[in-house]
C-alpha cells in the first residue's frame, strides 16, 4: 500500500503534469468506486472544469477544480494514476477517465477496486469524517513532540500500534514506522505512555528525518507519466531501508541480527541491541 512519501509524490507530479488542465470530458466505469455519486453526476459535475492544483491531506489526493467541487482520490494498495495519450491503450482495470484540453487522458486504474473517488464541496473538506479524524500533517507547526506526548499519554497500546493508528500520527505506514523507531533507538514493544521525554525527542525528530528523506528522494526523479506510482518504487529507495525486510542479517549500526516479530497482524524489524526497552 502506498505510504505518505508516495502518495505526497503523487500528488506533486500530478499537480505538475495535469495543473492548469481544463477537463473537457469524464467517464466513470466503475460506479463502484465513486459510492456516493452517479455516472452522469461524475462527468456533469467535472466537465469543463479547469483543474487549478493537485495536493494532498493525509493520504488523500484533492483536485481542486475551478468554481467546482473538490475531486478526492484516495488509491489504496493498488489504485494508481496514468496520463496517456489519446492513442494509447487503456489498461484493463480502468475505472475513471478524465478527458484533458491537451488530447490526453488521466486514467484512474485500480486492480483490485479498493481505490475511492469523490467529489464535495471546498466546504465540506473540513466536516469530512475521514478527513476531520486525522492527526496533524508530520511536517505542520502542530505535529510537536509535546503533540506526541500527549497522544501518547492516552493509549495503553505499544508504541509500533500507536504510530500506525493515523488518527494519532500522521504518515506512518509499516515500513516508515519500522525505520523511525530503529532511528530513534526504541524498542517497537514499549508501551508508548512510558516514552521518556528524551526518548520521545528523538523519535519525533527521526520521524520527520525518514519522511522527510523519502520524499526528497521523489522529488529528484523523472516521473514517468505513464507509471507515476512506479517511478517512485522503480528509483531505488527500497534499498536504503536499515531494518525493514532485513530479517536476520546483521544490523548497520552494531551488527546484531535484525529480528522479525508481529505485532497487531504487521511484520515489525528492529535490532535487539541497538533498540533496547
Amino acid at each position: 500500500m502506498p505510504e505518505l512519501p508516495e502518495v505526497e509524490l503523487v500528488a506533486r507530479s500530478l499537480d505538475r503534469l495535469v495543473g492548469g488542465r481544463r477537463i473537457v470530458a469524464a467517464k466513470l466505469l466503475q460506479p463502484s468506486i465513486a459510492p456516493e455519486t452517479t455516472t452522469a453526476a461524475f462527468a456533469r459535475r467535472l466537465r469543463g472544469r479547469r483543474i487549478e492544483r493537485v495536493g494532498r491531506r493525509g493520504k488523500i489526493i484533492i483536485f481542486e477544480l475551478e468554481r467546482g467541487p473538490l475531486l478526492l482520490a484516495h488509491l489504496r494498495m493498488t489504485g494508481r494514476f496514468l496520463l496517456l495519450p489519446t492513442e494509447a491503450s487503456l489498461p484493463k482495470h480502468t475505472h475513471a477517465l478524465l478527458y484533458l484540453d491537451d488530447e490526453r487522458r488521466l486514467v484512474f486504474s485500480d486492480q483490485r477496486r479498493f481505490g475511492r473517488m469523490r467529489l464535495v464541496h471546498a466546504d465540506e473538506l473540513s466536516h469530512l469524517k475521514q478527513l476531520r479524524a486525522l492527526a496533524p500533517e508530520p511536517f505542520s507547526a502542530e505535529f510537536t513532540p509535546a503533540y506526541l506526548r500527549a497522544v501518547f499519554a492516552r493509549t495503553r497500546r505499544s508504541l509500533k500500534e500507536t504510530l500506525l493508528d493515523q488518527t494519532k500520527v500522521l504518515g506512518l505506514g509499516n515500513i516508515y514506522a519500522v525505520e523511525a523507531m530503529f532511528r530513534a533507538g526504541v524498542h517497537p514493544q514499549i508501551a508508548a505512555a512510558r516514552l521518556s521525554t528524551r526518548r520521545l525527542s528523538r523519535l519525533h525528530q527521526a520521524i520527520l528525518d525518514v519522511l522527510g528523506e523519502a520524499i526528497a528522494h521523489g522529488s529528484t526523479m523523472n516521473v514517468d507519466p505513464e507509471d507515476i506510482e512506479g517511478s517512485y518504487y522503480d528509483g531505488g529507495f527500497n534499498g536504503r531501508w536499515c531494518v525493514y525486510d532485513r530479517a536476520g542479517e546483521p544490523c548497520v549500526n552494531c551488527g546484531a541480527g535484525v529480528r522479525r516479530i508481529v505485532q497487531a497482524k504487521r511484520s515489525t524489524y528492529f535490532c535487539p541491541r541497538c533498540q533496547r526497552r
